[in-house]
């Protein structure tokens, strides 16, 4: 028994340090956005370009695959609608993202990234996609580390309490205005989010090519941010580019915030299910946290500490509901297949 639940764990390592990954690309996104738009560059147009960028850099792949590789599923009109539905409501996102950074910062960004695993939650279950069994403890693990995950995150963003560790420097990001706005924008974000993950993972259901799906939606989202675009921004100066932070924020959110943590994201979807993959999202505050400490000299709260320490013991408590639920999954699996030994061989006696 210990062997099998060993196993279950090991089927979910790489997706777990896929997932870190993904939310680190997701954090430092935010962090570079947010200093280039301090400089001028337009939220809008951001999404814009990274998407183009993304776009291209992920085209040779896609190429890679229908060329070299024999045997990939040809695309249908019923997969092509469906990442077009995922790009329609993954732009809708990544505009609440920037406008939402612009008006508050990437701290509250992070911290609204607690809403998805709640709102995942919701959606899988009303899909269908995730079976609560409220006889099974590994029912229970989920729902209580779903909870206790999304506490933590917020103990670590709204509870500060004695100093730990005190910069005594300004904050890159301490000038906040239309925090409210912003909040409601990011909280529109996770909501999007959330679906996102729904509606890959159908995606992915009968579509398994994840490098194919992730560039035509990056394709997708470059066409309709930039019908958008030309809508909002009437400056033409507001698209030129300048060699400095904006260009850098450009390829950087391009590169690393929606070519790569796209890919991963979706990789791992295609490994777990979306509430695995949504239960890391509270890890961006804990990124965040660090990050700010150490890099922009925020100070570090008591608060910080206890969110912390929240967030990983609710984690663990998915986690291991999770592997619960892969070796039931297995016993039932080897069950059913000795059943069926022993069916065959009493027939074969007869």
């Amino acid at each position: 028994m210990g062997l099998r639940v060993g196993s279950s764990w090991k089927e979910m390592l790489m997706p777990s340090m896929g997932m870190v990954l993904a939310i680190l690309a997701i954090v430092t996104t935010m962090i570079v956005s947010k200093l280039a738009m301090s400089k001028g560059l337009s939220s809008f147009i951001i999404v814009v370009y990274s998407n183009a960028a993304a776009t291209l850099i992920l085209f040779p792949a896609c190429i890679f695959i229908y060329v070299a590789r024999s045997g990939s599923r040809p695309l249908t009109f019923s997969v092509i609608w469906r990442i077009l539905l995922l790009a329609l409501n993954g732009c809708f996102g990544q505009i609440c993202d920037y406008v939402g950074i612009s008006y508050s910062s990437p701290t509250l960004a992070t911290a609204m990234l607690n809403l998805i695993p709640g709102f995942t939650f919701i959606l899988a279950i009303t899909f269908r996609m995730e079976v609560i069994n409220w006889r099974s403890w590994s029912s229970y693990a989920k729902a209580f580390g779903t909870a206790v995950s999304i506490s933590g995150a917020f103990i670590l963003t709204f509870y500060r309490g004695p100093q730990i560790i005190n910069q005594h420097l300004t904050s890159a990001f301490s000038s906040q205005q239309n925090w409210i706005l912003g909040g409601v924008i990011l909280a529109c974000e996770s909501l999007s989010t959330s679906l996102w993950y729904i509606i890959q993972a159908s995606i992915l259901k009968i579509y398994q090519e994840e490098i194919m799906i992730v560039c035509l939606y990056c394709f997708f989202v470059t066409i309709i941010s930039a019908l958008i675009s030309l809508v909002v921004e009437r400056n033409p100066s507001a698209w030129t580019l300048y060699p400095d932070i904006r260009l850098i924020a450009i390829l950087y959110s391009g590169i690393i915030g929606i070519a790569f943590r796209s890919c991963m994201t979706t990789w791992c979807l295609k490994k777990t299910d979306p509430l695995f993959v949504s239960m890391f999202k509270p890890l961006g505050v804990v990124f965040a946290v660090v990050i700010g400490t150490f890099c922009f000299k925020d100070v570090f709260y008591i608060g910080s500490l206890v969110g912390s320490v929240t967030t990983v013991v609710g984690f663990y408590a998915v986690m291991w509901g999770k592997a619960q639920e892969k070796y039931c999954e297995r016993k039932n699996s080897e069950t059913l297949g000795e059943n069926v030994a022993l069916l065959q061989n009493e027939a074969q006696q007869v």
